[in-house]
């Protein structure tokens, strides 16, 4: 900057001397002209002396009026200059690195005031805290609500150590590092930008769960005027946004809203769900509802799509409940409700059918369950085995770890010489078992990263699942056959089904039947939880087949270790609004997660407790199990950390941190959830 503005000043001093130098040159000419003629010198000096004599002349008189006209044009120039700022439309000023006001435009003073002049500008404007004035950054930005406008808000450093003039002394103590702060009003943008958002079209889908369970529990003569009533709550609640509803099917409906009413919803929480309960006209069964909604997914066919998949895992989580597709993120409301047995078997049937036609076209069968697996997993499993061995189908479960649970069953097809040493193999054998044409059958579990060998799903050429569950965002996608049913009460009780319809006058044998019934048995804690009447059905047939109680009780039976260890958890449980929270400890236990599943149901016996939640460390993972009645929704709160799983009985998995930093995030995510209403 100050070699620029040297130049210049030499540049201005040559142009200024001109007319001396050109009065020396014509001298020194004049005299080479003497030497060729001396009366044509005579005429030259004459010359040049007039021209000497008119440059005194100006130079004396002139150049007071000269200097003035130059300092009246800088004066001017700067005025303009000043002028144009202050009056510049832009919001403009200059701080120092304190954020101190040192210069205000017009613009800038209407906003905040001329009288400000000095004070620090987060004092003025409080938003702009947010920008931190240092030396290392150069621009910064960030918005501001400033009365009824909105201001996008940049400061810039203006780097001033290379001005002639020193900042130092024009202001005392201050920074060499001048920042500019401008502000651009975007009040309208944000305003459109607003309009376009909440306008923008989101699609759903409404599902009445169980529509002809409902009609069957009224008198014929009113059913007309049920499913009257709860059309008028759903067109009601939908038109009150403006949104548009069609009846698609009996039990269908398609809505289309704009994406302002759709949030609105969702800080209701979806109130409709609890609405269309109310409807009462002598109907024994409450009407529950699903819905699924697509929404900011692109394209209008896009949010329809993804209202698709929503109410497809509204559906497969049983029911009664929101599934929102938002972009990319998956959110759940409502589900506090049971899931509704199914009276018919017809899906069962269907199923059943489907395994048939699958099985009967593979070379060769992987089953698999989830990690540490348990009696259910394990049975279910061996009830496929059953199936492919019917059909004449080499068969092996995939199983890595033994818990104490599953030693004494595990060990009876190890003793058994009807079956094959082969029977149970780990994930790398499983892995090298796999073919052209194999088919992967996983069970008592629909998430990828929970199952045994993750790695087997995708590399088979057929994937089967089979779960009790209620389905995440995570699922297993693009299985040949799923069956999720959130209101069977374990796997067991749903391959127990399957195997009545998968052939005709099946016949099982009675260890096989043994593990199936020892499935329900813990699943339902003894049949008293979740157990419907096909639960009831499914145990009569396995007790057909051979099943024998008092073996199943043996094989169930649990060491001293691991019953003190129960005990002891129960001892030391804590009460947390109605919250039964404990430590189960895992030293000397070869099965310590199992142990903390029991101690949970145990603490439900407690007067008072809502629900009971066990913390169980071990292998470097603190391993949650959650139980419950019916008051409290437990899946709910375990899907809030990670995990699933069913309304009284679910689980998740918390690693790299302290069992005291688990209990305490446990705590803050009921009172959230407390707090949103969600349980």
């Amino acid at each position: 900057m100050a070699g620029k503005e040297k130049r210049l000043r030499n540049l201005l001093n040559l142009y200024l001397r001109y007319p001396i130098i050109a009065g020396i040159v014509f001298a020194v000419m004049n005299i080479m002209v003497y030497f060729i003629s001396v009366r044509a010198g005579i005429v030259v000096s004459i010359a040049v002396l007039a021209y000497f004599v008119w440059l005194l002349f100006m130079i004396f008189n002139k150049h007071v009026a000269i200097s003035k006209a130059l300092m009246d044009f800088a004066s001017g120039y700067a005025q303009m200059q000043k002028k144009l700022l202050d009056e510049f439309k832009v919001p403009y000023g200059l701080l120092d690195n304190q954020g101190k006001i040192l210069w205000l435009n017009n613009s800038l003073g209407a906003i905040v005031g001329k009288d400000n002049y000095r004070k620090n500008i987060s004092t003025v404007i409080p938003e702009l805290s947010k920008i931190q004035i240092e030396p290392g950054k150069n621009l910064q930005e960030c918005n501001v609500a400033i009365g009824n406008r909105i201001y996008k808000v940049f400061t810039e450093k203006i780097d001033m150590s290379d001005s002639p003039v020193d900042v130092n002394i024009l202001i005392a103590g201050a920074s060499s590092d001048l920042y500019a702060i401008y502000f651009i009003d975007e009040t309208e943008i944000t305003a459109c930008r607003k309009e376009l958002h909440d306008e923008r079209f989101v699609a759903a889908l409404i599902y009445i769960d169980n529509y002809d369970e409902a009609l069957e529990s009224i008198d014929e003569v009113r059913r007309s005027l049920l499913i009257a009533l709860v059309d008028r709550k759903i067109n009601k609640y939908i038109t009150a946004g403006e949104g548009i509803v069609r009846k698609l099917e009996k039990d269908k409906y398609f809505v289309v809203m704009r994406y302002k009413f759709f949030e609105k919803l969702k800080e209701e929480r979806f109130a409709i769900l609890e609405e269309v309960k109310s409807v009462n006209i002598g109907n024994d069964m409450a009407v529950t509802l699903s819905i699924g909604i697509g929404a900011m997914n692109g394209s209008f066919l896009k949010n329809y799509e993804m209202a698709r998949a929503a109410i497809d895992l509204a559906l497969g989580r049983g029911g009664d409940q929101t599934v929102v597709r938002d972009g990319n993120k998956v959110t759940y409301y409502g589900g506090k409700s049971n899931s509704l047995e199914k009276n018919t078997r017809v899906r069962a049937r269907v199923k059943a059918h489907a395994l048939r036609e699958l099985l009967e076209g593979t070379d060769n069968v992987i089953i698999m369950g989830h990690k540490i697996s348990d009696v259910d997993a394990v049975g279910a499993a061996v009830g496929i085995y059953t199936a492919a061995r019917i059909f004449s189908k080499k068969a092996h479960i995939v199983l890595n770890d033994l818990t104490t649970s599953l030693l004494p069953i595990i060990d009876l097809y190890k003793n058994s010489q009807e079956y094959s040493p082969d029977l149970f193999v780990k994930s790398e054998e499983a892995l090298a078992k796999v073919g052209s044409n194999t088919l992967l059958v996983v069970v008592d579990v629909n998430r990828a990263n929970y199952t045994e060998c993750p790695e087997l799903i995708g590399k088979c050429r057929q994937t089967v699942v089979i779960d009790h569950h209620r389905q995440a965002d995570d699922q297993i996608e693009n299985a040949t056959l799923s069956y999720v049913e959130p209101y069977a009460s374990s796997a067991c009780e749903m391959v127990a089904e399957i195997l009545q319809y998968i052939c005709d006058n099946i016949r099982i044998k009675s260890i096989e039947a043994d593990t199936l019934y020892a499935g329900i048995v813990i699943d339902t804690n003894n049949f008293t939880n979740k157990a419907g009447a096909r639960t009831f059905e499914a145990a009569a047939f396995l007790r057909r087949n051979g099943a024998d109680i008092v073996r199943v009780r043996k094989l169930l039976r649990g060491d001293m270790n691991e019953y003190k260890a129960k005990a002891e958890t129960v001892r030391h449980a804590e009460v947390y609004k109605h919250y039964a929270l404990s430590v189960c400890p895992s030293s000397g236990l070869q099965s310590p997660t199992i142990v903390g599943a029991q101690a949970a149901n145990e603490l439900l016996n407690i007067t008072g407790i809502k629900a009971s939640i066990v913390f169980t460390y071990y292998n470097d993972t603190i391993y949650l199990s959650a139980r419950s009645i019916d008051e409290v929704n437990v899946q709910l709160i375990m899907e809030r950390l990670g995990g699933g799983g069913h309304m009284t009985i679910a689980g998740a998995q918390l690693k790299d941190m302290s069992l005291e930093d688990a209990i305490t995030l446990v705590k803050k995510t009921i009172d959230t959830m407390e707090a949103e209403g969600a349980i």
